[in-house]
């Protein structure tokens, strides 16, 4: 299963292969045929944890009084930064995807987000794969088919104002982009129909020949 946490490079073969050096650019090129782990985007959450320290930092200096003279400013501004900041910086930190895993689990069977719920989506229970813009940000709508909107209907009683017949991929805040990982999730969408429409008539192959003996067993 492949990982894409900080970064992932493509061979000429195709095969994709984790690199742990961070991108420049974050784009990102995913092969579908393997199963992919999709984490949180480093390099945003980590200049998050320096933004937060560094300002958690300048409110303990306000807040005791290292300036001085320099800058007479009142404590209780420094202590109500202390406070505003310091549970922040550490909620990041806690979030950071080296501590926290994988959020985004494609495989050719499914997806699985993290970020909306613990539900295994198998690629049966998708009736389309559609890209949609919202708030000014391009999101990946997935099409859950009537028996999974009662599934999901059921799960999800309790949680007001969710709706269940559409699920919301957010490619923000994930290493990688949302060109590769609509293409993967249709890519995989369309294998596993495929893949069902191809053992559908081996099946029914194979109930055709049991009755084909049983009808020369009787005959016999």
């Amino acid at each position: 299963m492949a990982m894409l946490g900080e970064s992932m490079h493509a061979h000429p073969d195709g095969a994709v292969v984790a690199d742990r050096r961070q991108p420049i650019a974050p784009a990102v090129l995913i092969d579908a045929s393997h199963d992919l782990e999709i984490s949180q985007c480093v390099t945003r959450l980590r200049l998050l944890v320096a933004a937060g320290f560094a300002l958690t930092l300048l409110s303990a200096s306000l807040a005791f009084d290292w300036w001085g003279d320099i800058a007479p400013y009142d404590p209780t501004i420094g202590y109500l930064g202390v406070a505003l900041f310091g549970p922040v910086t550490a909620w990041l930190i806690w979030m950071l995807p080296a501590e926290r895993g994988s959020v985004v689990i494609l495989t050719n069977y499914g997806i699985r987000d993290l970020r909306i719920g613990n539900e295994f989506l198998l690629w049966d229970s998708i009736a389309d794969v559609s890209a949609e813009e919202c708030r000014g940000h391009k999101v990946i709508v997935l099409t859950p088919t009537p028996a999974l909107q009662r599934q999901l209907s059921c799960i999800r009683t309790a949680a007001r104002g969710v709706r269940t017949d559409r699920i919301v991929i957010r490619p923000e805040g994930l290493a990688t982009d949302f060109d590769p990982l609509l293409r993967a999730c249709r890519d995989c969408h369309a294998a596993s129909h495929q893949a069902a429409a191809t053992s559908q008539p081996t099946a029914l192959q194979q109930e055709d020949e049991c009755r084909s003996q049983g009808v020369a067993a009787r005959a016999s």
